[in-house]
């Protein structure tokens, strides 16, 4: 008797999951058979989708709400694939795609077109993921022209750091104790000194 099975993953636990879990409850998914990961896809080492694939037999059924549920780029969605239909011998419905149901067009031509429809679609997924970190990369850059900071912001400076500073290039006291006086490392003591010296006020914060 064929069983539901149902996947789910999101990319960060911040993200939720309510829209792929609807639509697992949509088509009758029970939920002991529903496998949710909240990580990456960058590699199927993913606990529950193991788990899913431990369970799954020859005929059952598996829903997906997207294809890119499988993999991060074209290679490892089709793999992906390939394994769970010719290996596994189960069937796939992707419910935002329904010509991408292995259990129509079981004869040639049905699995020659949906083999083409799972192309063109791994390579829209991979290329929109592709498009949307180059957008990243571009709002990164405008972002910095405009003098827009990323990180976190610099530690204040102790308050005898000013006095220390003065000492030790009046060479009172060496490196290692102006750094020690003011609880930082040689290096980083030695960095905010020359940056204050060059005149950049985000160090006297």
């Amino acid at each position: 008797m064929q069983k539901k099975y149902g996947y789910i993953r999101v990319s960060t636990r911040e993200q939720k999951e309510d829209r792929q879990m609807t639509a697992m409850i949509d088509v009758a998914v029970p939920a002991g058979h529903i496998y949710m990961d909240k990580q990456s896809g960058k590699d199927f080492e993913r606990p529950q989708y193991r788990r899913l694939l431990h369970h799954l037999k020859h005929g059952d059924l598996l829903y997906i709400k997207s294809i890119d549920r499988l993999g991060r780029n074209y290679e490892e969605i089709q793999e992906q694939w390939r394994m769970l239909t010719k290996e596994k011998g189960i069937d796939i419905v992707v419910l935002d795609m329904p010509l991408l149901d292995t259990r129509r067009g079981k004869d040639l031509m049905g699995t020659f077109l949906s083999d083409i429809v799972l192309q063109v679609l791994s390579f829209v997924a991979e290329n929109e993921r592709a498009n949307i970190r180059q957008r990243q990369a571009e709002g990164i850059a405008a972002a910095k022209a405009r003098g827009v900071q990323f990180g976190r912001p610099p530690h204040p400076l102790p308050e005898n750091f000013h006095q220390i500073h003065q000492d030790w290039r009046a060479k009172k006291i060496s490196l290692k104790q102006a750094a020690a006086a003011c609880g930082m490392a040689e290096g980083t003591f030695y960095g905010k000194a020359v940056r204050i010296e060059k005149g950049d006020k985000d160090n006297d914060q």
